[in-house]
Protein backbone atom coordinates (compact mmCIF):
# COMPACT_ATOMS: atom_id res chain seq x y z
CA UNK A 1 0.00 0.00 0.00
CA UNK A 2 1.18 3.14 -0.80
CA UNK A 3 1.74 5.75 1.67
CA UNK A 4 0.17 9.79 1.73
CA UNK A 5 2.78 11.98 1.66
CA UNK A 6 2.59 13.29 5.14
CA UNK A 7 2.73 9.77 6.83
CA UNK A 8 6.08 8.89 4.61
CA UNK A 9 7.16 12.12 5.50
CA UNK A 10 6.10 12.01 9.13
CA UNK A 11 7.73 8.19 9.09
CA UNK A 12 11.27 9.41 7.18
CA UNK A 13 11.74 12.16 9.79
CA UNK A 14 10.75 10.47 12.70
CA UNK A 15 13.43 7.43 11.98
CA UNK A 16 16.19 10.42 11.47
CA UNK A 17 15.16 12.12 14.90
CA UNK A 18 15.17 9.26 17.02
CA UNK A 19 18.65 7.59 15.33
CA UNK A 20 19.92 10.91 15.90
CA UNK A 21 19.16 11.82 19.36
CA UNK A 22 20.00 7.83 20.38
CA UNK A 23 23.72 8.40 18.92
CA UNK A 24 23.81 12.20 21.33
CA UNK A 25 22.48 10.32 24.67
CA UNK A 26 25.22 7.23 23.78
CA UNK A 27 28.05 9.84 24.79
CA UNK A 28 27.29 10.80 28.00
CA UNK A 29 26.52 6.84 28.80
CA UNK A 30 30.05 5.84 27.42
CA UNK A 31 31.64 8.92 28.50
CA UNK A 32 34.21 7.10 31.59
CA UNK A 33 35.56 4.29 29.19
CA UNK A 34 35.89 7.15 26.47
CA UNK A 35 37.28 9.81 28.72
CA UNK A 36 39.62 6.85 29.59
CA UNK A 37 40.97 5.43 26.65
CA UNK A 38 41.37 9.28 25.63
CA UNK A 39 43.68 9.81 28.69
CA UNK A 40 41.50 12.20 30.04
CA UNK A 41 39.39 12.33 33.66
CA UNK A 42 36.03 11.04 33.51
CA UNK A 43 34.87 15.22 33.97
CA UNK A 44 36.09 15.12 30.52
CA UNK A 45 32.81 13.68 29.06
CA UNK A 46 31.40 17.51 30.00
CA UNK A 47 33.71 18.78 27.37
CA UNK A 48 31.99 16.19 24.55
CA UNK A 49 28.97 17.79 25.43
CA UNK A 50 29.84 21.33 24.65
CA UNK A 51 31.19 20.71 21.64
CA UNK A 52 29.00 18.30 20.37
CA UNK A 53 26.28 21.59 21.17
CA UNK A 54 28.63 24.24 19.57
CA UNK A 55 28.34 21.82 16.41
CA UNK A 56 24.94 22.37 16.37
CA UNK A 57 24.70 25.44 16.90
CA UNK A 58 27.27 25.74 13.77
CA UNK A 59 25.42 23.72 11.78
CA UNK A 60 21.74 25.95 12.98
CA UNK A 61 23.55 28.81 12.25
CA UNK A 62 25.53 28.54 8.83
CA UNK A 63 23.31 25.18 7.59
CA UNK A 64 20.63 27.08 5.98
CA UNK A 65 22.63 27.18 2.11
CA UNK A 66 23.35 23.50 2.14
CA UNK A 67 19.57 22.45 2.80
CA UNK A 68 18.91 24.57 0.28
CA UNK A 69 21.43 23.37 -2.37
CA UNK A 70 20.78 19.34 -1.31
CA UNK A 71 17.15 19.20 -0.61
CA UNK A 72 15.97 18.03 3.20
CA UNK A 73 16.13 14.27 2.93
CA UNK A 74 19.80 14.45 1.49
CA UNK A 75 20.44 16.99 4.16
CA UNK A 76 19.84 14.48 6.44
CA UNK A 77 21.84 11.52 5.09
CA UNK A 78 24.73 14.03 5.34
CA UNK A 79 24.20 15.24 8.82
CA UNK A 80 24.05 11.35 9.70
CA UNK A 81 26.91 10.47 8.10
CA UNK A 82 28.87 13.23 9.73
CA UNK A 83 27.22 12.01 12.58
CA UNK A 84 28.95 8.34 12.09
CA UNK A 85 32.50 9.87 11.16
CA UNK A 86 32.79 11.58 14.33
CA UNK A 87 31.64 9.07 16.43
CA UNK A 88 34.33 6.37 14.55
CA UNK A 89 37.19 9.44 15.07
CA UNK A 90 36.14 9.58 19.00
CA UNK A 91 36.43 6.17 19.37
CA UNK A 92 40.16 6.41 18.88
CA UNK A 93 43.09 7.17 21.27
CA UNK A 94 43.42 10.53 19.66
CA UNK A 95 43.28 12.75 23.31
CA UNK A 96 42.04 16.59 22.96
CA UNK A 97 42.32 15.95 19.01
CA UNK A 98 39.93 13.10 19.06
CA UNK A 99 36.99 15.63 21.10
CA UNK A 100 36.96 17.94 18.03
CA UNK A 101 35.06 14.90 16.54
CA UNK A 102 32.42 15.85 19.05
CA UNK A 103 31.92 19.17 16.80
CA UNK A 104 31.33 16.95 13.96
CA UNK A 105 28.66 14.78 15.75
CA UNK A 106 27.04 18.02 17.28
CA UNK A 107 26.95 19.22 13.44
CA UNK A 108 25.46 16.15 11.99
CA UNK A 109 23.01 16.22 14.96
CA UNK A 110 21.99 19.93 14.02
CA UNK A 111 19.72 19.39 10.49
CA UNK A 112 16.87 17.24 12.04
CA UNK A 113 15.10 20.61 13.03
CA UNK A 114 15.19 22.78 10.30
CA UNK A 115 14.96 19.46 7.42
CA UNK A 116 12.54 18.00 9.50
CA UNK A 117 10.46 21.37 9.69
CA UNK A 118 10.37 21.88 5.76
CA UNK A 119 9.65 18.37 5.05
CA UNK A 120 6.11 18.60 7.62
CA UNK A 121 5.36 21.83 6.95
CA UNK A 122 4.66 21.27 3.37
CA UNK A 123 3.16 18.08 3.39
CA UNK A 124 1.19 17.87 6.90
CA UNK A 125 -2.59 18.77 6.81
CA UNK A 126 -3.37 21.65 8.74
CA UNK A 127 -5.76 20.08 11.05
CA UNK A 128 -3.44 16.97 12.10
CA UNK A 129 0.03 19.92 11.63
CA UNK A 130 1.25 20.47 15.96
CA UNK A 131 0.24 16.74 16.26
CA UNK A 132 2.33 15.43 13.75
CA UNK A 133 5.25 18.42 14.44
CA UNK A 134 4.96 16.71 18.37
CA UNK A 135 5.18 12.68 16.93
CA UNK A 136 8.26 13.68 14.96
CA UNK A 137 9.82 15.25 17.87
CA UNK A 138 8.95 12.46 20.53
CA UNK A 139 11.59 10.77 18.14
CA UNK A 140 14.26 12.65 20.79
CA UNK A 141 13.13 10.88 24.27
CA UNK A 142 12.50 7.86 22.24
CA UNK A 143 16.28 7.86 20.69
CA UNK A 144 17.06 8.80 24.50
CA UNK A 145 15.44 5.59 26.21
CA UNK A 146 16.52 3.14 23.60
CA UNK A 147 20.15 4.41 24.49
CA UNK A 148 19.48 4.00 27.91
CA UNK A 149 18.65 0.32 27.51
CA UNK A 150 21.01 -1.20 24.94
CA UNK A 151 24.49 1.07 25.36
CA UNK A 152 25.40 -0.24 28.54
CA UNK A 153 24.65 -3.67 27.96
CA UNK A 154 26.68 -3.59 24.79
CA UNK A 155 29.34 -2.01 26.86
CA UNK A 156 29.23 -4.68 29.43
CA UNK A 157 28.78 -7.60 27.24
CA UNK A 158 31.11 -6.72 24.43
CA UNK A 159 33.90 -3.60 25.54
CA UNK A 160 33.55 -0.21 23.74
CA UNK A 161 34.71 -0.72 20.44
CA UNK A 162 32.20 -3.00 19.87
CA UNK A 163 29.33 -0.73 21.38
CA UNK A 164 30.49 2.16 19.26
CA UNK A 165 30.62 0.09 15.86
CA UNK A 166 26.78 -1.39 16.86
CA UNK A 167 26.24 2.57 17.08
CA UNK A 168 27.96 3.74 13.83
CA UNK A 169 26.38 0.71 11.99
CA UNK A 170 23.42 2.10 12.99
CA UNK A 171 23.77 5.09 11.72
CA UNK A 172 25.08 4.28 8.67
CA UNK A 173 21.86 1.70 7.75
CA UNK A 174 19.91 4.97 8.63
CA UNK A 175 21.72 6.57 5.97
CA UNK A 176 20.74 3.85 3.31
CA UNK A 177 16.91 3.58 4.60
CA UNK A 178 16.23 7.02 4.08
CA UNK A 179 17.38 6.92 0.41
CA UNK A 180 13.70 5.75 -0.66
CA UNK A 181 11.96 8.93 0.87
CA UNK A 182 14.04 11.18 -1.61
CA UNK A 183 12.18 10.44 -4.29
CA UNK A 184 8.95 12.24 -2.93
CA UNK A 185 10.19 14.40 -1.24
CA UNK A 186 13.38 16.24 -2.30
CA UNK A 187 11.86 16.77 -5.66
CA UNK A 188 10.28 19.85 -5.54
CA UNK A 189 12.88 21.26 -2.49
CA UNK A 190 16.18 21.49 -4.26
CA UNK A 191 16.57 25.22 -5.39
CA UNK A 192 21.30 25.33 -5.94
CA UNK A 193 22.91 27.18 -4.06
CA UNK A 194 26.53 26.31 -5.25
CA UNK A 195 27.90 28.48 -2.42
CA UNK A 196 26.76 26.30 0.26
CA UNK A 197 30.27 24.79 1.63
CA UNK A 198 31.60 28.44 1.89
CA UNK A 199 28.62 29.29 3.33
CA UNK A 200 29.46 27.07 6.59
CA UNK A 201 32.37 29.56 7.24
CA UNK A 202 30.50 33.01 6.61
CA UNK A 203 29.78 35.33 9.47
CA UNK A 204 27.23 36.51 6.76
CA UNK A 205 25.25 33.49 6.38
CA UNK A 206 24.69 33.25 10.18
CA UNK A 207 23.85 36.88 11.09
CA UNK A 208 21.03 36.15 7.25
CA UNK A 209 20.22 32.82 9.53
CA UNK A 210 18.92 34.99 13.01
CA UNK A 211 17.61 37.88 10.74
CA UNK A 212 14.93 35.63 9.62
CA UNK A 213 13.02 35.79 13.22
CA UNK A 214 12.03 39.33 12.17
CA UNK A 215 10.24 37.66 9.15
CA UNK A 216 7.07 37.90 11.51
CA UNK A 217 5.53 39.82 14.74
CA UNK A 218 5.45 36.53 16.83
CA UNK A 219 8.27 35.49 16.26
CA UNK A 220 11.03 36.80 18.80
CA UNK A 221 8.55 35.80 21.51
CA UNK A 222 8.16 32.56 20.47
CA UNK A 223 12.07 32.04 20.18
CA UNK A 224 12.12 33.44 23.82
CA UNK A 225 9.63 31.44 25.38
CA UNK A 226 11.14 28.23 23.38
CA UNK A 227 14.66 29.16 25.13
CA UNK A 228 13.24 29.39 28.24
CA UNK A 229 11.60 25.74 27.95
CA UNK A 230 14.89 24.71 26.88
CA UNK A 231 16.58 26.38 30.10
CA UNK A 232 14.67 24.12 32.22
CA UNK A 233 14.88 20.84 29.66
CA UNK A 234 18.59 20.80 29.93
CA UNK A 235 18.78 21.28 33.84
CA UNK A 236 15.89 19.01 34.20
CA UNK A 237 18.15 16.66 31.86
CA UNK A 238 21.81 17.28 33.38
CA UNK A 239 20.84 17.09 37.00
CA UNK A 240 17.56 15.38 38.66
CA UNK A 241 19.71 11.81 38.64
CA UNK A 242 21.88 13.74 41.01
CA UNK A 243 19.25 15.36 42.73
CA UNK A 244 17.69 11.77 43.06
CA UNK A 245 20.70 10.78 44.46
CA UNK A 246 22.64 13.32 46.47
CA UNK A 247 19.50 14.60 48.21
CA UNK A 248 16.45 11.70 48.46
CA UNK A 249 19.30 9.02 49.10
CA UNK A 250 18.10 7.00 45.44
CA UNK A 251 20.85 4.51 44.30
CA UNK A 252 22.18 4.93 40.96
CA UNK A 253 19.69 2.13 39.55
CA UNK A 254 16.52 3.71 41.15
CA UNK A 255 17.90 7.29 39.78
CA UNK A 256 18.08 5.79 35.82
CA UNK A 257 14.91 4.42 36.39
CA UNK A 258 13.51 8.27 37.58
CA UNK A 259 15.12 9.16 34.40
CA UNK A 260 13.53 6.60 32.13
CA UNK A 261 10.10 7.13 33.13
CA UNK A 262 11.02 11.25 32.97
CA UNK A 263 12.15 10.47 29.33
CA UNK A 264 9.22 8.17 28.47
CA UNK A 265 6.27 10.22 30.33
CA UNK A 266 8.19 13.59 28.01
CA UNK A 267 7.55 11.29 24.80
CA UNK A 268 3.79 10.99 26.02
CA UNK A 269 3.47 14.31 26.66
CA UNK A 270 4.82 16.17 23.24
CA UNK A 271 2.09 13.71 21.74
CA UNK A 272 -0.47 14.61 24.11
CA UNK A 273 0.20 18.38 23.82
CA UNK A 274 0.13 18.29 20.09
CA UNK A 275 -3.18 16.90 20.00
CA UNK A 276 -5.10 19.36 22.85
CA UNK A 277 -2.84 22.58 20.41
CA UNK A 278 -4.43 21.57 17.56
CA UNK A 279 -8.13 21.41 19.40
CA UNK A 280 -7.17 24.46 21.30
CA UNK A 281 -6.16 26.25 17.93
CA UNK A 282 -3.97 29.14 19.45
CA UNK A 283 -0.51 27.20 19.88
CA UNK A 284 1.25 30.34 21.14
CA UNK A 285 -1.38 30.49 24.25
CA UNK A 286 -0.98 26.99 25.00
CA UNK A 287 2.60 26.97 25.41
CA UNK A 288 1.84 30.07 27.60
CA UNK A 289 0.00 28.00 29.69
CA UNK A 290 2.02 25.17 29.18
CA UNK A 291 5.38 26.70 30.29
CA UNK A 292 3.21 27.70 33.84
CA UNK A 293 2.24 24.80 34.46
CA UNK A 294 5.49 23.14 33.86
CA UNK A 295 7.04 25.35 36.68
CA UNK A 296 4.62 24.21 38.51
CA UNK A 297 5.29 21.03 38.49
CA UNK A 298 9.24 21.63 38.93
CA UNK A 299 8.30 23.38 42.07
CA UNK A 300 6.36 20.06 42.91
CA UNK A 301 9.49 17.59 42.37
CA UNK A 302 11.38 19.96 44.90
CA UNK A 303 8.59 20.38 47.51
CA UNK A 304 7.25 17.07 47.30
CA UNK A 305 9.99 14.40 46.09
CA UNK A 306 11.10 13.71 49.73
CA UNK A 307 7.69 12.56 50.71
CA UNK A 308 9.54 8.65 49.48
CA UNK A 309 9.68 6.99 46.33
CA UNK A 310 6.37 7.23 44.95
CA UNK A 311 6.25 11.14 45.38
CA UNK A 312 10.15 11.05 43.62
CA UNK A 313 8.46 9.11 40.99
CA UNK A 314 5.03 10.49 40.15
CA UNK A 315 6.53 13.70 40.37
CA UNK A 316 9.31 13.30 37.63
CA UNK A 317 6.48 11.65 35.37
CA UNK A 318 4.81 15.09 35.56
CA UNK A 319 7.68 17.09 34.99
CA UNK A 320 8.37 15.07 31.66
CA UNK A 321 5.20 14.77 30.54
CA UNK A 322 5.18 19.20 31.07
CA UNK A 323 8.35 20.53 30.91
CA UNK A 324 9.96 18.30 28.70
CA UNK A 325 7.05 17.31 26.05
CA UNK A 326 6.76 21.43 24.42
CA UNK A 327 8.88 21.10 21.61
CA UNK A 328 6.36 19.67 18.98
CA UNK A 329 4.05 22.08 20.02
CA UNK A 330 6.72 24.92 19.78
CA UNK A 331 8.09 23.99 16.56
CA UNK A 332 5.20 23.60 14.50
CA UNK A 333 4.21 26.93 15.53
CA UNK A 334 7.84 28.32 14.23
CA UNK A 335 7.17 26.73 10.81
CA UNK A 336 3.41 27.79 11.06
CA UNK A 337 4.25 31.66 11.48
CA UNK A 338 7.16 31.64 9.23
CA UNK A 339 7.26 32.53 5.71
CA UNK A 340 6.82 28.91 3.45
CA UNK A 341 10.40 29.94 2.05
CA UNK A 342 11.55 30.96 5.91
CA UNK A 343 10.50 28.12 7.30
CA UNK A 344 13.75 26.16 7.73
CA UNK A 345 15.74 29.38 8.50
CA UNK A 346 13.22 30.59 11.34
CA UNK A 347 13.49 26.80 12.98
CA UNK A 348 17.23 26.97 13.03
CA UNK A 349 17.09 30.49 14.11
CA UNK A 350 15.31 30.06 17.31
CA UNK A 351 16.56 26.18 18.12
CA UNK A 352 20.21 28.33 17.45
CA UNK A 353 19.04 30.59 20.91
CA UNK A 354 17.30 27.68 22.34
CA UNK A 355 21.00 25.79 22.36
CA UNK A 356 22.44 28.46 23.84
CA UNK A 357 20.07 28.08 26.38
CA UNK A 358 21.09 24.54 27.37
CA UNK A 359 24.86 25.18 27.37
CA UNK A 360 23.93 28.37 29.91
CA UNK A 361 21.23 27.11 31.67
CA UNK A 362 23.23 23.95 33.17
CA UNK A 363 26.34 26.26 33.57
CA UNK A 364 24.11 28.68 35.75
CA UNK A 365 22.18 25.78 37.55
CA UNK A 366 26.20 24.78 38.70
CA UNK A 367 27.08 28.12 39.99
CA UNK A 368 23.95 28.50 41.89
CA UNK A 369 24.40 25.11 43.44
CA UNK A 370 28.15 25.56 44.11
CA UNK A 371 27.60 28.87 45.89
CA UNK A 372 24.30 27.96 48.25
CA UNK A 373 24.61 23.86 48.30
CA UNK A 374 21.08 23.82 47.51
CA UNK A 375 19.85 22.51 44.37
CA UNK A 376 15.68 23.47 45.58
CA UNK A 377 16.79 26.86 44.95
CA UNK A 378 18.03 26.15 41.25
CA UNK A 379 15.32 24.43 40.66
CA UNK A 380 13.05 26.84 41.70
CA UNK A 381 14.88 29.63 39.75
CA UNK A 382 14.96 27.75 36.42
CA UNK A 383 11.43 27.61 37.27
CA UNK A 384 10.71 30.89 38.03
CA UNK A 385 12.01 32.08 34.84
CA UNK A 386 10.03 29.92 32.58
CA UNK A 387 6.92 31.20 34.85
CA UNK A 388 7.78 34.08 34.36
CA UNK A 389 7.99 34.21 30.40
CA UNK A 390 4.92 32.27 30.57
CA UNK A 391 3.16 35.32 32.11
CA UNK A 392 4.72 37.84 30.42
CA UNK A 393 3.77 35.67 27.29
CA UNK A 394 -0.33 36.20 28.34
CA UNK A 395 0.12 39.45 28.84
CA UNK A 396 1.52 40.48 25.70
CA UNK A 397 -1.00 38.76 23.75
CA UNK A 398 -3.60 40.71 25.95
CA UNK A 399 -2.15 43.47 24.73
CA UNK A 400 -1.56 42.75 21.24
CA UNK A 401 -5.37 41.10 20.50
CA UNK A 402 -4.75 37.31 21.21
CA UNK A 403 -3.08 36.79 17.19
CA UNK A 404 -2.64 33.23 17.19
Amino acid sequence: MRLPVWALALLATLIAQTVSSFSLIALPLLGPPLMQRAGLPPEGIGLVSALTSAGTCWCLASGGPMLLHHGPVRTLQIGLGCMALGLLVLSQPLGLLGLLAAVVIGFGAGPNTPAGSQILIRTAPPRHRTLIFSIKQAGVPLGGALAGLAVAPLVLGHGVPWALGAIIAVVLLTVLVMQPFRARLDGAERTGSPGWVRALLSPSAMARSIGALRAHPALPLLTALGTSFTVVQSCLNAFTATYAVTRHGASLVEAGQIMALMQGSSMVGRIAMGWVADRMGHAVRHLALQAVASALAVLLLITLGGQGTGALYGCAALVGFTAIGWNGVHIAELARVAPLHLVSDVTSAASLFGFAGSVCGPLLFTLVVGWTGSYALAFGLVAAQLAAFGLASVAFMSRSGGAS
